[in-house]
């Protein structure tokens, strides 16, 4: 499980990544702007909704426990 957050997150960080450069490419040099940037960003948004849901549908299946603060009485 700690593999594929791993991943999703490194996926996450190349699709900004990616926007970011095509931010910075597109539309220079008399070119036209491209859509590029906003595709990224979705593929960003959606990775990380994935992410979310992935974790939550873990955590409901019992894959994982979380492991924070105990709740006092």
């Amino acid at each position: 499980m700690k593999y594929l957050v791993l991943l999703a997150f490194v996926a996450i960080i190349g699709s900004l990544a990616s926007a970011l450069f095509f931010m910075m490419k597109d539309g220079r040099d008399g070119k036209p702007k491209s859509s590029n940037m906003v595709r990224a960003l979705a593929v960003r948004v959606g990775l990380s909704v994935l992410l979310f849901v992935c974790i939550l549908a873990a955590w409901k299946l019992g894959y994982i426990q979380p492991t924070g603060i105990p709740l006092s009485n």
